[in-house]
């Protein structure tokens, strides 16, 4: 992690909704969403909103040995996001409390704020990160 790494630390990123992006494209297997609107689904504004953090900090780290996960979030996802509406994610990291990243974020989508919340994340060792990942994965056999 570099000094330049603090409280304070903001970003923007706007992202044009794919069809891709829409609620029936979440799970293709699950029937029930295959029925629902084809409006931007909750899980991929999540990942949005990730992506927009670790473009916000990645040039704080000595990217990629240092690498962030998401650990936590708080969002209110309170308007549809059709797809061709292009989505602003602003991001600010408010707390750096050793390793532990915390970001308040919102999003609007050129007509309506269609979020807000609250993500937390935490600064890895890529290398240690994968080496506990391959022991998880001899036992679970996969």
């Amino acid at each position: 992690m570099k000094d330049s790494l603090k409280h304070g630390l903001s970003h923007e990123f706007s992202f044009t909704v794919p069809e891709a992006k829409t609620v029936p494209h979440l799970f293709p297997e699950a029937p029930q969403f295959q029925r629902m609107p084809r409006v931007l689904a909750t899980g991929f504004l999540v990942g949005l909103v990730e992506w927009t953090c670790i473009q916000a900090v990645n040039p704080h780290l000595d990217w990629p040995k240092e690498q962030t996960v998401g650990t936590q979030i708080s969002i209110a996802h309170t308007a549809a996001t059709p797809p061709g509406c292009i989505v602003t994610v602003k991001v600010s990291l408010t707390a750096l409390e050793g390793r532990k990243l915390t970001f308040d974020f919102e999003a609007a989508d050129g007509i309506d704020a269609i979020c807000k919340g609250t993500h937390e994340r935490f600064i890895i060792d890529a290398e240690k990160f994968a080496a506990k990942l391959a022991v998880k994965i001899e036992r679970a056999g996969v």
